[in-house]
């Protein structure tokens, strides 16, 4: 033990002391160390011989191998963007342009935001000539790192170098969008200034955003200066469409002269130079006028105003002026002057049902009802209306509301002179019905009756089963047991039906399945539908037949039991013996089988007789 344990003992050596810990007298730093082993080049390695290709097959060689080193310091480390980079640059040395577009790639998948990836990629693609890949190049970049402006800028320079000018206008227009630092802003300016679009003239928008700022900021003076260079600008068609935008520009400057100026007369005479601008005879702007009179109104100047809207209806009448002329002298209960223009209104525009129907109501809100009457009266005699129905509706609730219950009754008479719609019908039913009166429904189902008559003759079938079905409800509700079964019978049966489709080029284009509904009369008509109901008659009769004979055998089939068995025993189940047990009546087996045999025929006969009708039957109803 003790032998171990000396031996498992090992000596410490000692720490060394420094006795003098004063610095020495010639300090030698780390630069020092360097200078001396560069001087002395202690690790001096003899430069790589030169290697001259001869042959292809060496030039593959080489290839391998550099990109086998390329790839194994990418496998190393992939984070380090400079091996990537080195990679793709000696791609590009060799022409391979398309390898070392997918160096690139594969490094942005690494480090999309790193920015000498994304500029030596499209610095690459500009150098080779690659336009259009260069331009997606920046496209990416831009969209991905938005606020680094070293890609606005290079992106700008590279589409006006290229003479893209409204290119590069666009890439400003989208690098303002992200509101940059001003010197963003001088540049695009300067871009503009050295292709002298210093006044881009008839962009009307730029005109906008350019007064806005000018009215935050400046004098009115200022602001008057460049609405009257805004204005100037004129648009060179005389088109509406080319004038849309250019007509705010002068309400905006009629507006800010009274609102903001507060100047009453340099606002009319904004609106009276606006007013002889606009050429009348090709198009106007109502929205002008109606503006320049809601001026004039709020000046309290009652004259000027009606002369304006009066001038406005004389030289270029349009219905969103007589609108708004006949709502301001609603609003200053003129009603005599809004009968004169209701009937200038109706002299331009007489196939108006909204004009006609505004005119009668104003009447009867007077309560001159035989003037509203009159009115409609006209209105309904008008050879060309462009919603006559509305028209006719409102004056048969204008009739009911004045309780002329024998007006309205002759105007749905003449209305359905006019036109057989089951709507007109079913509301003329309505209207009797709705009446109280003790005969009111007799007289909703004598309207029935009649519409039933007259749609008798009616193509379309589905407004004829509308009606009915109205009038099925009426006397659900009000009818008898007889008056019901009787609108019952009137329905008609729905039936599915093929029909060939033709195509637009005259090709047959199959078959179609469509329903049809066959009414009572009609079927009586057809002699194929008779033949069809007989069929469906035939057909159930054999059912219940079989129904019959089923039960039959299913009751023979049962074993009897007790006396009643004995008593009254099945023909069926008497066998062999029981007619042995039968020795009084004995009859020749010749003459039993020839009757069996005759009456076996004879049944036979009549079986085929009715299986033959039962055949033919069938074939007619499927042929139909």
């Amino acid at each position: 033990i003790m032998a171990s344990t000396a031996a498992g003992k090992q000596r410490i050596p000692k720490v060394a002391k420094v006795k003098n810990k004063a610095p020495a007298e010639v300090q030698i730093t780390a630069e020092q160390l360097l200078r001396e082993a560069k001087e002395r080049e202690l690790e001096l390695l003899p430069p790589p011989p030169k290697q001259k290709i001869t042959d292809a097959e060496e030039l593959n060689d080489y290839k391998l191998k550099k990109r086998k080193g390329f790839e194994d310091n990418i496998r190393k480390n992939r984070t380090v963007i400079s091996n990537w980079i080195k990679y793709a640059q000696w791609e590009e040395s060799l022409k391979e342009v398309q390898r070392a577009r997918s160096i690139y790639e594969r490094a942005l998948d690494v480090d999309h935001r790193n920015i000498t990836l994304w500029l030596k990629y499209a610095e690459m693609e500009m150098k080779n000539r690659q336009v259009n890949h260069a331009r997606n190049i920046w496209d990416r970049a831009i969209t991905i790192l938005p606020r680094v402006n070293q890609f606005w800028y290079k992106y700008t320079y590279m589409e006006e170098m290229l003479g893209n000018i409204a290119g590069c206008r666009q890439v400003f227009e989208r690098w303002m969008e992200w509101e940059p630092e001003e010197q963003a802003w001088h540049s695009y300016i300067n871009f503009e200034l050295r292709y002298k679009e210093v006044d881009n003239p008839h962009n009307y928008d730029a005109w906008f955003d350019y007064l806005r700022l000018v009215e935050s900021d400046t004098d009115a003076d200022t602001v008057r200066e460049v609405y009257e260079r805004a204005i100037a600008n004129i648009p060179p068609i005389q088109e509406k469409r080319h004038w849309r935008r250019y007509i705010y520009l002068w309400i905006n400057y009629a507006l800010y002269e009274e609102l903001e100026v507060k100047d009453p007369e340099r606002t009319r005479q904004v609106y009276q130079a606006c007013l002889e601008l606009i050429p009348h005879k090709k198009f106007t702007f109502a929205k002008i006028w109606l503006l320049y009179g809601q001026f004039e109104i709020r000046q309290k100047n009652l004259q000027n105003a009606r002369r304006g809207l009066g001038t406005a209806i004389g030289k270029c009448p349009k219905n969103k002026l007589f609108k708004g002329y006949i709502e301001l002298e609603l609003q200053l209960r003129e009603f005599d002057r809004c009968r004169k223009l209701y009937e200038k209104y109706l002299e331009f525009s007489p196939e108006n049902c909204t004009t006609w129907i505004k005119f009668a109501e104003l009447e009867a809100i007077l309560g001159d009802t035989d003037r509203a009457r009159a009115i409609f009266e006209l209105a309904i005699g008008q050879p060309r209306l462009d919603m006559p129905e509305v028209l006719w509706k409102s004056y048969i609730d204008f009739e009911i509301e004045q309780e002329e219950y024998d007006n309205t009754r002759g105007l749905y008479k003449r209305l359905l002179q006019r036109t057989q719609h089951v709507k007109v019908w079913i509301s003329y039913g309505q209207f009797e019905l709705s009446i109280d009166s003790d005969d009111r429904i007799q007289r909703c189902r004598q309207i029935y009756e009649e519409a039933n008559k007259s749609m008798q003759s009616c193509e379309e079938k589905e407004e004829r089963l509308m009606l009915l079905e109205s009038w099925r409800d009426f006397e659900d509700e009000f009818g008898s047991f007889a008056n019901k079964e009787r609108v019952r019978k009137l329905l008609p049966e729905k039936v599915k039906k093929r029909r060939k489709i033709t195509a637009e080029d005259g090709s047959d284009a199959g078959w179609e399945e469509y329903y049809d509904y066959i009414f009572p009369e009609d079927a009586a008509n057809q002699p194929n539908l008779k033949l069809l109901a007989m069929a469906k008659m035939w057909k159930k009769q054999q059912q219940d037949e079989d129904e019959e004979e089923q039960e039959e055998e299913e009751e023979g089939q049962q074993v009897p039991q007790g006396k009643e068995a004995q008593e009254s025993p099945e023909p069926e189940e008497q066998g062999p013996a029981a007619q042995r047990e039968q020795p009084e009546n004995e009859y020749d087996d010749r003459d039993d089988d020839e009757e069996s045999s005759s009456s076996s025929d004879s049944e036979s006969d009549g079986g085929d007789r009715q299986d033959d009708k039962t055949e033919q039957t069938k074939a007619d109803t499927e042929n139909h």
